[in-house]
């Protein structure tokens, strides 16, 4: 499959063009979804490359039965570590509370394996996909307005040149300028901050044992640890609520704040500590449920629409899932265009709002202190590792 090349003002002249403004996880799902239907697809990447900043990610089974469907399942798989299973500590006493069994009974429960890899691999080979299915990939391209017109988007980027399609989808993350055409809200701060890090497996003590997913919450903060590229990287993420911005204070979150809130932490947390990368880090936002992605030439999807707090691991995931949906509801309206956009919105927003508001219930749970935090990790003890109920509805296969 060919597409026009864009003129020299930039302007693509395809008129059945769909124009995917952003290069992520969910805008590359999106393009190669809509490549594998058929259709021309260009995306517009507002970095120099196509890059991710961070280390691991984890893909729920709603995920990867996504990207075995779009052929990529495979690379994926080999790419990354499939962890047997993913285990809940106490980041004070270290002690097990409960796990999740994601091996072979998670796979034939769900449909699809649990993959944990790193993001800037699934990156790649969604890039690769995307051109050997005919994508068209622009970067360089900052998007700053998109507009309607009775039988086209027009999207338009900083340096004048401008593109035309036939329909208009941002996917340009959480501070989203598309989104501006639904809202004028802005990205909600958790208060939480998030200090990230991958080092080589033998750098690990214990490393032949280190298989599992492994969570270690506390009151205000949380360490999850799992390996990546098949092994030989053990990747670490450290999060925790910043007393200096419950004060008010413009700096915080910072290294020395993220050593002292640690340090009440059993034996195993404070010595992952120290490996975790200081020139970075991630404060956490996320932005409040929409009820509105579509109007006229334009759509939203994957973090544009639903920016989620990282508790539930489904920020990736909800993006795949919001491409085949997208893609589905095109190939099946009769009405239109118009037509397909609200039955993608109402498949949707019921779903990804559920998601939102849940990974920051999910959240609380982890941090609370004191007596709550007594009587949660009881209710984890108690928990049969066979229960499946709080997560069915998230990985089931009625979930995409």
């Amino acid at each position: 499959m060919t597409t026009t090349a864009p003129d020299r003002t930039g302007r693509s002249c395809n008129a059945d063009e769909v124009i995917v403004v952003g290069g992520g996880i969910g805008g590359l799902t999106t393009a190669l979804a809509l490549a594998r239907g058929g259709r021309p697809v260009l995306v517009l990447e507002r970095a120099d490359a196509f890059t991710e900043i961070g280390a691991g990610l984890q893909l729920a089974p709603n995920a990867t039965r996504v990207l075995d469907r779009l052929g990529v399942l495979e690379r994926v798989v080999a790419a990354g570590v499939l962890p047997r299973r993913l285990v809940f500590h106490s980041a004070l006493s270290g002690r097990e509370l409960t796990h999740l069994d994601l091996g072979d009974a998670c796979r034939e429960r769900y449909g699809g394996p649990y993959v944990v890899l790193h993001r800037s691999d699934l990156l790649a080979i969604l890039v690769d996909a995307c051109r050997a299915a005919g994508v068209a990939l622009e970067n360089g391209r900052h998007v700053v307005s998109v507009t309607d017109e009775p039988d086209r988007a027009v999207v338009t980027c900083a340096d004048g040149a401008a593109y035309e399609g036939a329909l208009a989808v941002g996917a340009d993350g959480l501070r989203s300028g598309v989104r501006s055409r639904f809202s004028d809200d802005e990205p909600v701060c958790s208060g939480y901050v998030a200090y990230r890090g991958a080092v080589p497996m033998e750098q690990v003590s214990g490393a032949g044992e280190l298989h599992d997913v492994r969570v270690w919450f506390g009151p205000g903060l949380h360490l999850v640890q799992y390996p990546l590229r098949t092994g030989s990287l053990f990747n670490q993420v450290a999060v925790f609520r910043s007393p200096r911005h419950a004060a008010g204070d413009t700096e915080w979150g910072t290294p020395d704040e993220l050593d002292e809130v640690f340090s009440a932490t059993c034996a195993q947390v404070r010595e992952a500590v120290p490996a975790l990368w200081r020139h970075m880090r991630w404060p956490m936002y996320d932005r409040e449920p929409l009820d509105t992605w579509a109007a006229g030439r334009t759509v939203l999807l994957g973090d544009a629409a639903h920016p989620m707090l990282q508790y539930l691991a489904q920020g990736a995931c909800q993006a795949i899932e919001d491409a085949v949906a997208l893609v589905r509801a095109l190939d099946g309206a009769a009405g239109g265009l118009g037509a397909a956009l609200k039955t993608y919105e109402e498949q949707r927003v019921p779903r990804t709002t559920r998601v939102q508001r849940t990974a920051r219930v999910w959240g609380d749970i982890w941090h609370v202190e004191g007596v709550a935090a007594l009587l949660r990790d009881e209710l984890f003890v108690q928990r049969r590792p066979d229960d499946h109920r709080h997560v069915d509805w998230l990985y089931g296969t009625a979930a995409g």
